[in-house]
Formats: structure tokens, C-alpha cells, sequence
């Protein structure tokens, strides 16, 4: 009966140990750093007048619902996809087909993204689009986090 008794124990402490290694080692890890997004740095960097900031809001919230309906779409597209892939069980022409549609549907995102930003340059006075062209193409450079 002593085994079983120092066994769970033993087991017990293991258990509590890991436990409180984990909590440990997530305390004591540096916080990830994320790079400021195109709009933060857009609004931090660019001195805008107080007419370009509400444009330029005005925009991101027109932006944020013609995101939010391609975000839709892809997430439409995946779940087809998913279908495809159960109902054929190989890659073959739904499958195919799936994945193009998903590939259009990111593209119209992409298309429709890019179009905002342009939108966005057209409110900046010439200094600030030179920064912000810079500002864009570090973005987009910019080694994945």
C-alpha cells in the first residue's frame, strides 16, 4: 500500500512541478513585439491635419466593411473547399476548382486593399506621401512575423 501511496505522490509532484514550470517560463518570456500596423504608423508618422485624420477615417471604417465581406468570401470558399476535399477524397477537379475560388476571393481582397491605400495617398499633401510610400513599401517587405 506504501508503494501505490509514494507512486501517486510522486506522480502528484511531477504533475504540480510541469505545472508550475510552464507557469514560470511564461512569465519570464519577453513579450512578443508587433510591428505597428500600416494605419498606426500612417497616423503617428504622418502629422495629418485634423481634416486628413477624419477622412482618413472616414475611409477606414468604409475599408473595415468591404474587409469584413471579403473575409466572407474566403471563408465561404474554405468551407467549400472542405466539402471538395470530403466528397473526393484526392485533389482532383472540385478540389481544383475550390482552391481557385479561394485564390479569386483573396485576390478581390487584395485588389480592394490596395485600392484603400490609394484611396488613403490621395488625402496626404506631397512631404507626407513620400513618407507614406515609404511607409507602404516597408510593409510590404517586411520580413513575416
Amino acid at each position: 500500500m506504501h508503494a501505490r501511496w509514494r507512486f501517486a505522490a510522486i506522480v502528484a509532484l511531477s504533475l504540480l512541478a510541469g505545472l508550475g514550470g510552464a507557469l514560470l517560463s511564461r512569465q519570464w518570456q519577453p513579450l512578443a513585439v508587433t510591428p505597428p500596423s500600416l494605419h498606426d504608423r500612417l497616423h503617428g508618422e504622418l502629422d495629418l491635419t485634423a481634416v486628413q485624420d477624419k477622412r482618413i477615417h472616414a475611409l477606414e471604417h468604409e475599408f473595415a466593411a468591404e474587409r469584413a465581406r471579403h473575409e466572407a468570401a474566403i471563408r465561404a470558399a474554405n468551407r467549400r473547399l472542405a466539402i471538395a476535399m470530403a466528397q473526393e477524397g484526392r485533389y482532383g477537379p472540385a478540389v481544383a476548382r475550390s482552391v481557385d475560388d479561394i485564390h479569386a476571393a483573396m485576390g478581390e481582397l487584395q485588389k480592394a486593399s490596395l485600392e484603400h491605400v490609394f484611396a488613403m495617398r490621395r488625402e496626404l499633401n506631397a512631404g507626407q506621401r513620400t513618407r507614406f510610400d515609404a511607409i507602404v513599401s516597408e510593409s510590404l517587405t517586411a520580413p513575416a512575423q
